[in-house]
């Protein structure tokens, strides 16, 4: 484990401290070695964090194994109390938290709020899960015995959050894990560490026991999940993240037989239908597209629209997408923020050019935005290149293609004709059209009408490469729990005397 160099164990953002070191068994430990910060909308560092490496992960692992069996048998009314004050203490700093996430995500501070409180009712809906949870009671088959059923936390559990979304995926899967009696070691995402500083702080403040929770930060992210991941204590690994390194991690989760979910890469098809409200498809196709500057799993990748709508759904789209505001996050007004990174900010070049080079027309958008930090145009293509290699990746990015077809049937042919199956959304008129169309859609969820769809009762989660496993609704906690089944025998005779 790296040793301690400094007393300064935080940063001042806009007001607000932040801890900038690693947390590990109770303590915030600062480290030898940092890495910067940086606001992807001035391109400025805004704070310097511990990076820690493979020796500080095992560290943190051995905090979460320790205080396994105490945890786990922590009441759950006394567990769910913890929830509750925790949940309080988040809202009390909910500016900060919104801010903080800001300046090191770029995305729009109404954006960061919004996913603030998504987060907090997250963890308030794990809150009321953690005293409901229950088992069952059968008598056996052949009588003479009786059937229990209940669960028990799988263990200790690595969670690795992204820095799309740094406060939902890190209260999303650590209320989870925690509900279900599951101590956790988490890995930041480097872009954004400060976010998921702030939430593990909360929970520290409102009391959760040393050990229980772990937060690691790193640029050596392969070299932490490995080390981690090799270790026979670790019995669940949460990701969220490319679909690449998701099947990298069920490889090292192979030979230890740990348990494994896995949020990965999306292709949503936004599927418009001849008799969809073309306004409303339009306006929700530009929440769903450029949310996050197209930096979502959940965004729309390709648009596929009915001919017979095409016109007119392109031409408002196009008109909405051109009266988007591009801008710094605290700025009023603005509707896309910055992309995270410099490289990330190339990539979305790189793409443009690769449309470009097929049989597209580009619309409207195309280019960087000439000014400081990682800005982006919102860009919109009409493609007629279905079978072209670009067409079949995540964009993950401020652009939108739309794709034309001539019938329903061929709507779900495009929309299935990919590798992965997160989420898809259908815009019809006609209620039964909807269903039957979606029931055909080989996606984890379908969002019918509208281009936002998380909640915390529902199961968010993929199929085929998008992913093993949900999060959220009743789903979330069983992902952390084992069921155990308990033969109990009976002497019925006893009944008798």
């Amino acid at each position: 484990m790296t040793t301690l160099t400094t007393e300064s164990g935080s940063v001042t953002l806009r007001d607000h401290t932040v801890p900038i070191g690693l947390y590990i068994d109770g303590g915030w430990l600062p480290v030898e070695s940092t890495f910067d910060v940086v606001n992807p909308a001035t391109g400025e560092v805004v704070a310097q964090v511990a990076d820690g490496g493979a020796a500080d992960a095992l560290a943190a692992l051995d905090a979460a194994a320790a205080a396994q069996d105490s945890w786990r048998f922590v009441p759950p009314r006394e567990r769910a109390n913890l929830f509750h004050r925790a949940h309080a203490l988040l809202l009390e700093r909910a500016d900060a938290i919104a801010e903080v996430m800001t300046l090191e995500s770029g995305k729009p501070l109404a954006e960061a709020r919004g996913e603030f409180q998504l987060s907090a009712d997250f963890f308030l809906w794990y809150a009321e899960q953690v005293a409901h949870l229950h088992g069952t009671y059968a008598e056996g088959s052949r009588g003479g015995y009786r059937v229990v059923t209940t669960h028990q936390p799988v263990g200790p559990s690595l969670l690795i959050t992204p820095w799309n979304f740094p406060l939902l995926m890190i209260a999303r899967k650590a209320g989870a894990a925690l509900g279900a009696g599951c101590t956790v070691v988490v890995k930041s995402a480097k872009e954004t560490p400060l976010t998921g500083a702030l939430f593990v702080e909360v929970l520290h403040d409102a009391g959760f026991p040393p050990g229980v929770v772990n937060l690691i930060h790193t640029t050596h992210s392969a070299d932490v999940s490995s080390a981690v991941m090799a270790d026979p204590r670790l019995r669940k690994v949460s990701f969220t993240g490319s679909t690449g390194v998701g099947s990298t991690l069920l490889k090292q989760a192979a030979p230890g037989i740990v348990n494994a979910s896995m949020e990965l890469g999306g292709d949503g098809p936004f599927v418009v239908l001849d008799d969809a409200d073309v306004e409303l498809a339009a306006q929700q196709a530009i929440v769903n597209k450029f949310r996050n500057a197209g930096q979502a799993c959940v965004a729309a990748n390709r648009i596929i629209v009915h001919s017979a709508v095409a016109e007119e759904f392109t031409r408002r789209f196009v008109e909405l997408t051109k009266k988007l505001r591009v801008d710094d996050g605290f700025a009023d007004g603005v509707d896309v923020g910055p992309i995270i990174s410099a490289k990330q900010r190339d990539g979305v070049a790189s793409l443009v050019a690769q449309l470009s080079a097929i049989d597209s027309e580009l619309l409207t958008g195309g280019s960087p935005v000439d000014r400081d930090g990682f800005f982006f145009e919102p860009t919109v293509f009409k493609v007629n290149d279905r079978d072209n290699d670009v067409c079949n990746k995540e964009l993950f990015a401020p652009i939108a293609t739309i794709y034309t077809v001539d019938s329903t049937a061929e709507a779900i042919r495009v929309a299935n004709d990919t590798s992965y199956g997160l989420a898809a959304y259908v815009f019809t008129r006609d209620l039964s059209r909807a269903i039957a169309v979606s029931e055909r859609l080989d996606s984890g969820m379908v969002g019918i009408n509208r281009g936002i769809m998380a909640d915390p009762a529902a199961s968010f989660g993929g199929v085929k490469s998008s992913g093993l496993g949900r999060e959220g609704g009743h789903h979330a906690i069983d992902e952390f729990l084992e069921p155990k089944y308990l033969a109990i025998t009976v002497d019925e005779s006893k009944g008798l005397e």
